[in-house]
């Protein structure tokens, strides 16, 4: 069994929100962390300290790490504003052309998921910004109704990771459906929105997901975690991911992207 890591860009700089409510939620959950004593005040201090950084995203830190550890990670960059997702254009080329030559691989993180039209515009417009002409694509918040597969696959993707649930890649028309099996939110906040587990429960209900999936015999488990918490202001989940990593080297599996996962699929 291999292992596919990827990363959502969310967020990219403080003042991007000065105009919506995500820095108020943001204070608001670490009063109530503090409160339930998941975080330290040491951790809280960080988090405030952070915000005049005008800093939410750690793309350079988590590549260095992920090269470092032989993670063949791929990054999902919005091209397209909702949903707490607000950077520009600009902002977005610079990055997804940053981790390009780096050598890791990109893909969108879309925003729409119920017009066809919208859809293929996103597609569009990433392949102009980065010259590419084969990607995937994942829905921001994993929003998606009957149709936003079909429409994805429509649109020219060649793969997508919005599904989530413990299945093998299957494929719609030219296009890899590879569902989502572990996202570092639902193990870490288990259905709320601030962090609810210490750090041993959340190991243990990690390592539950993953004996599930060895048990269903997967091709592949794939793991989302997000840039925004590969720093010390959220020590949890940066402990986290660099857990699990190791915990998947010394557990002698396997790390591979999307795209080389494809060639293995279509060569069996």
């Amino acid at each position: 069994m291999k292992v596919i890591v990827s990363h959502d860009i969310d967020h990219i700089a403080v003042s991007d929100h000065f105009n919506d409510l995500i820095i108020p939620k943001r204070l608001v959950r670490n009063f109530i962390e503090l409160a339930i004593q998941t975080i330290s005040f040491k951790e809280f201090y960080q988090r405030i300290n952070e915000l005049f950084s005008n800093k939410w995203q750690y793309i350079d830190e988590i590549m260095e790490f992920d090269k470092v550890n032989g993670v063949k990670s791929t990054f999902f960059i919005g091209v397209n504003n909702g949903l707490g997702l607000v950077y520009n254009l600009k902002k977005a080329a610079f990055w997804a052309n940053r981790i390009i030559m780096s050598e890791f691989n990109i893909g969108v993180h879309g925003i729409e998921y119920h017009k066809l039209a919208g859809i293929k515009n996103e597609f569009d417009i990433f392949k102009r910004i980065t010259g590419l002409n084969s990607f995937g694509n994942r829905i921001h918040y994993l929003r998606k109704n009957d149709q936003t597969i079909s429409f994805l696959q429509q649109a020219g993707y060649k793969y997508d990771s919005s599904e989530y649930m413990l299945s093998d890649p299957y494929k719609i028309g030219n296009m890899w459906e590879f569902p989502l099996h572990i996202m570092d939110g639902y193990e870490i906040q288990n259905t709320k929105a601030w962090q609810s587990k210490k750090f041993d429960k959340i190991k243990d209900t990690t390592k539950n997901k993953v004996e599930q999936i060895e048990k269903l015999n997967l091709k592949y488990i794939t793991i989302l975690f997000h840039d925004r918490y590969f720093t010390d202001c959220y020590h949890t989940w940066k402990n986290w991911y660099e857990w699990i990593i190791d915990w998947f080297i010394q557990s002698n599996f396997q790390f591979i992207d999307y795209n080389n996962a494809i060639i293995e699929l279509e060569s069996e």
